[in-house]
């Protein structure tokens, strides 16, 4: 049964919750999850952790500051997207799992997805207690997201969305409080995301605390989002193993962008036909992401008597 806590990151509560190893034997590795833009850790990760519970490894959830239960520093806005804080934010939910009972504080593996799927590759490389990261669709390349999305937006919507951006950020400059759009609206409307299917894909897995509302100047921040560098230290971390995850047809998160990062890391790959939102839970891919992230795990990880239970899991997935 998974259990509620709270850590500290730079002076911020941060509410998490704890999905303990099942039928572990002795000290089990911890895998930490982190969600995409704007996610609550109560908007689909669940599935996720509780797969990785029932196979024998502990599992942790959080949310970023700012976002769903989590606190928020003095005078910044909720629902505003830091790339650095959210870094931080998962390094101290690494911190805190890694003092559970039960856990393995040598065995630490990061899980991510979309935005997260890029944090996990940055703190992999900054730390030496990390043995493995699954990197889920992950957003690798903001300005690679931003030619992307070129593709399926008229001129006129990227600029209304760049001049909203722009100008929320003047404002948080000032002093002031962000200009606030949705994070997900249906096309032609003003949202962060607004490609066909993506507001109803979002609202499928949209927990209690998840909010429809993110600052308008998360344009800026994601503009400058390059986890490559550090996929690139991970390919001289023989001790650290790497799997990414793509959809093929990926309209959020470019996949040449994420398979250039994979090569440069060295990683596992595997490929799923569908689209950004398709390895989530209720769609048709997840499974298959869950299956192939525990069978990466019982490959990569020494887990003794644990690897029956893991390949169990897997096979029952």
């Amino acid at each position: 049964m998974s259990t509620t806590f709270s850590f500290t990151s730079s002076g911020v509560t941060c509410a998490a919750t704890h999905f303990p190893a099942v039928d572990a034997a002795g000290s089990a590795p911890v895998v930490v999850l982190a969600h995409g833009l704007a996610g609550t850790q109560d908007a689909g990760l669940a599935p996720f952790a509780e797969a990785f519970a029932a196979a024998g490894l502990h599992a942790v959830t959080f949310d970023y500051r700012g976002f769903g239960a989590s606190g928020v520093a003095p005078g910044q806005p909720r629902q505003a997207v830091s790339i650095d804080g959210q870094v931080a934010d998962l390094n101290a939910a690494v911190d805190a799992a890694r003092r559970l009972p039960g856990v393995d504080p040598t065995r630490v593996v990061l899980w991510g997805v979309s935005l997260g799927g890029g944090h996990v590759i940055q703190v992999a490389a900054e730390r030496k207690d990390v043995v493995a990261v699954i990197s889920a669709v992950p957003l690798v390349d903001g300005l690679a997201a931003a030619r992307l999305a070129t593709k399926h937006h008229s001129p006129g919507q990227l600029l209304a969305s760049t001049a909203r951006g722009v100008a929320s950020a003047v404002r948080r400059r000032a002093g002031r409080a962000p200009s606030m759009i949705p994070v997900v609206a249906k096309p032609g409307e003003v949202g962060a995301l607004t490609l066909p299917g993506a507001y109803e894909d979002y609202l499928a897995i949209a927990g209690p605390t998840w909010r429809n509302e993110i600052a308008a100047d998360v344009v800026m921040e994601l503009g400058g989002r390059d986890p490559t560098k550090a996929a690139k230290r991970l390919a001289d971390r023989p001790d650290v193993s790497w799997l990414v995850q793509i959809a093929d047809f990926d309209r959020s998160a470019p996949t040449h962008a994420t398979a250039k990062a994979a090569f440069a890391g060295r990683a596992e790959v595997r490929h799923y036909p569908g689209d950004h939102f398709d390895l989530f839970p209720g769609k048709a891919f997840h499974d298959a992401a869950v299956r192939h992230a525990l069978l990466f795990l019982q490959r990569t990880l020494a887990l003794g008597g644990q690897r029956e239970q893991l390949d169990a899991v897997a096979e029952g997935v």
